[in-house]
């Protein structure tokens, strides 16, 4: 791929062989950017020999309508070539196209197949869209416990939908015996990437006392860190804590709030 940047790029600065390139992805960036008609152009020609790298841009282009009028059918063409030699993100990408019926009619079982062909070499989104639609019953029987195998996959690898979905199957105790210090586990480490959903549930369970000793300034702080990222019912939370809270606990778990939104740090 790194010749197909190079190539395009001296051809755009019309220096054969002789470009200066720090970073070859940004320069290709700014190469799409500058003149996508001849990018894609350069791109159709190499991907027209077989190159599944080359074939995937192309599918972008078609599909975003970058130096082209978009063409969903068209970049599904260019997608699958690209899918059958191997390439994960073509096959992912062929997964959502299907899974939304994005210009094509959709089909849950035929976005399950690139699903599962990326999710094997280790996509981790691929592997989270999997389970998803193991939990959903989409284009496949529905197995919780499948789909648990899928999300713990990709949320080893940071994927943090899977993380969060993980926390959840195991706080519900869905396709695995219920477990709240392993969910606590997983949403902090959704939390931690800014998933406020997760940061919400923390709050429940700091106020709850599950999966962890009870704790209101904490619950405080996670209500109030995912109300910043948008949760609502986290706003609800936070205020209705403060009725069972001193000034000097709300002002303590205020403090924690900005301290974890300042640096990330938890509280010990």
């Amino acid at each position: 791929m790194k010749n197909i940047f190079l190539n395009a790029l001296r051809t755009l600065a019309g220096t054969p062989g002789g470009t200066r390139i720090g970073d070859v992805e940004t320069g290709h960036v700014s190469f799409v950017q500058k003149d996508p008609v001849l990018a894609l152009k350069q791109f159709k020609s190499t991907a027209a020999k077989g190159d599944a790298a080359a074939q995937l841009e192309v599918g972008h282009f078609f599909r975003e309508g970058r130096g082209v009028q978009q063409n969903l059918a068209e970049a599904v063409h260019w997608y699958r070539l690209a899918a059958v030699q191997g390439n994960t993100t073509a096959q992912f990408t062929l997964g959502i196209i299907y899974n939304n019926g994005e210009g094509i009619m959709q089909d849950f079982t035929e976005a399950m197949h690139w699903y599962q062909l990326a999710a094997l070499q280790g996509n981790a989104n691929a592997q989270t869209n999997l389970g998803l639609m193991y939990e959903k019953g989409q284009g496949v029987l529905q197995d919780n416990a499948e789909a648990l195998n899928w999300y713990r996959l990709a949320a080893i690898q940071g994927q943090v939908v899977a993380q969060y979905n993980l926390g959840l199957m195991h706080e519900k105790g869905e396709g695995v015996t219920q477990d709240f210090a392993e969910a606590l586990k997983w949403y902090k480490l959704a939390a931690l990437q800014g998933h406020g959903e997760a940061q919400g549930n923390l709050g429940v369970m700091y106020a709850k006392g599950e999966g962890v000793a009870k704790d209101d300034q904490s619950a405080h702080m996670w209500f109030n860190i995912a109300a910043a990222a948008g949760n609502s019912v986290a706003i609800k939370n936070r205020d209705a804590m403060t009725k069972n809270m001193s000034a000097q606990q709300i002002s303590d778990a205020q403090k924690m709030a900005r301290d974890w939104q300042t640096g990330r740090v938890l509280p010990k």
